[in-house]
């Protein structure tokens, strides 16, 4: 999925911020809604705009991009409902998939290649500390690359790196060692 152009403008003019809406909402709505559920995603998508209104004066384009500055707006957010989104996962690995539920998890899960790997890989993520499954989530759900996630979180680029082959080792040694995923993973 293509990126718009990043969108920089001086600070204070809503006909910019309106544009950063438009072109940024979209992606933040679908990351949120993947990482909790659909009706979570209305209200935090709003509010991680809502904070980047209100912030926008103090934001500066040198740390990074306006795209990248939103999802760690919306990181932040999530974080607040770490502990449904664990305890969801952890649901998920003990009762499976159930595509009647219509849950986020069967989303995050549709990238899998084989659906008995469901359970283990929610039961892999509900498991990973929160600072390596936000960097595996950014970059697999959100669509980040790592320069953008290192920005989304203010953290170094290096991090990022080592945080994303933690997680991803940890979550291959907990479906042993199969790759459940896409190409991207590879």
């Amino acid at each position: 999925m293509a990126s718009p152009p990043d969108v920089h403008a001086p600070p204070g003019r809503s006909a910019t911020f309106a544009a950063i809406f438009e072109a940024y909402f979209p992606q933040i709505h679908r990351y949120i809604a993947m990482r909790l559920d659909a009706d979570a995603a209305e209200d935090l998508a709003a509010e991680t705009f809502a904070i980047a209104f209100r912030r926008w004066d103090s934001f500066d384009p040198d740390r990074g991009a306006t795209r990248s500055w939103l999802f760690g707006i919306a990181t932040n957010l999530i974080a607040r409902h770490r502990r449904q989104e664990a305890r969801a996962y952890r649901a998920l690995e003990r009762l499976g998939a159930d595509p009647s539920r219509g849950v986020h998890e069967d989303r995050v899960t549709d990238r899998i290649s084989a659906g008995e790997l469901r359970p283990r890989l929610a039961g892999a993520l509900a498991s990973l500390s929160p600072r390596l499954r936000d960097v595996l989530l950014l970059v697999i759900l959100g669509e980040l690359t790592y320069e953008e996630v290192a920005q989304a979180l203010d953290v170094p680029y290096g991090t990022v790196c080592s945080r994303f082959n933690r997680a991803r080792a940890r979550v291959r040694k907990a479906l042993g060692e199969t790759n459940p995923l896409l190409d991207e993973w590879s």
